[in-house]
């Protein structure tokens, strides 16, 4: 048995996030080490495929999906921290990161919204799209979402209490609004991608159309049935009629399902490109594995 003082393992540093009582803090220590490891290398694969493949780095969509794997990479190092540690971010945060972490899920939340319209303007409106949505336009915007979430981040941070709780109050707002303009894509594109598109002659461009929107649905309804319930949880604690409390991160369980996002997501892309599975064979799967790329 591991002895009960093992949660101060670090001499005046940060405690771990179970003291291993129970059988069931063993499970979630290891879930945690497993959860973090795994989404590290389905994230990761993903980045280092795109960076890797000019054919794919030319197609703005997978533009979009670079910026929210390398996100999900980062989601999966911080499980490091916030699953193996007693951390408490929010308010009030204990051993918290500032919210740098937590702010991680924003970048994915803005991305998935621009992904949206590009796809819907993609398909909808080929040559407006083909005219002004250039490759530097669609990098910009990736870089706007890491500028935008930063920038609220450092204010909240700077800001006194009052003032970064009111800003974060308005972000939960902002998230609402969010929340149903995403909800509404979603709709628009699937009856793009059931009307529209099935009036199309087939064509590689067809095929690559139903693709993206496929995989963009696909990802925008996992993302929203995997965050809302921590959203709205944090929604009752904050109006006072209720919510559930955890200790800490790593047994907070809406927590948990918002950062699986960061496997769901990239496994869908995955699983939904073909493209993308093949140059992952050949570039990082077929090196580490020689027989998968023989397969």
């Amino acid at each position: 048995m591991v002895p009960a003082n093992i949660t101060d393992s670090i001499s005046g540093g940060v405690p771990l996030s179970v003291d291993f009582k129970s059988p069931q803090d063993y499970v979630i220590f290891i879930f945690q080490i497993v959860f973090a490891t795994v989404t590290v290398l389905v994230a990761g694969s993903v980045v280092i495929t795109i960076l890797a493949t000019s054919a794919l780095r030319l197609q703005n969509r997978f533009i979009f999906m670079l910026n929210t794997s390398i996100c999900d990479t980062l989601v999966g190092v911080s499980v490091y921290y916030l699953g193996l540690f007693d951390v408490q971010e929010g308010y009030p945060p204990r051993n918290g990161t500032y919210n740098i972490l937590p702010s991680l899920l924003g970048v994915n939340i803005l991305t998935f919204l621009f992904a949206q319209f590009d796809r819907y303007f993609a398909v909808c409106h080929p040559f407006i799209y083909g005219r002004f949505v250039t490759r530097q336009f669609v990098i910009g915007i990736n870089i706007y979402c890491w500028v935008y979430n930063s920038a609220h981040l450092l204010a909240r941070n700077l800001l006194p209490s009052s003032k970064a709780m009111q800003m974060y109050v308005i972000s939960i707002v902002l998230f609402q609004l969010i929340l149903v303009t995403k909800v509404a894509m979603t709709i628009k594109l699937y009856v793009v991608a059931r009307v529209q598109l099935a009036r199309d002659p087939p064509s590689a461009e067809k095929e690559s159309k139903k693709e993206s929107l496929r995989i963009i649905i696909f990802v925008v309804i996992t993302f929203l049935v995997l965050w809302c319930p921590s959203f709205v949880n944090i929604i009752i604690r904050f109006i006072g009629v209720g919510g559930l409390t955890f200790r800490n991160e790593a047994t907070n369980l809406f927590a948990i399902m918002a950062r699986f996002n960061a496997v769901c997501t990239p496994s869908v892309y995955i699983w939904g490109s073909p493209a993308l599975r093949e140059a992952m064979v050949k570039t990082v799967w077929g090196r580490v594995c020689p027989r998968c790329k023989m397969r």
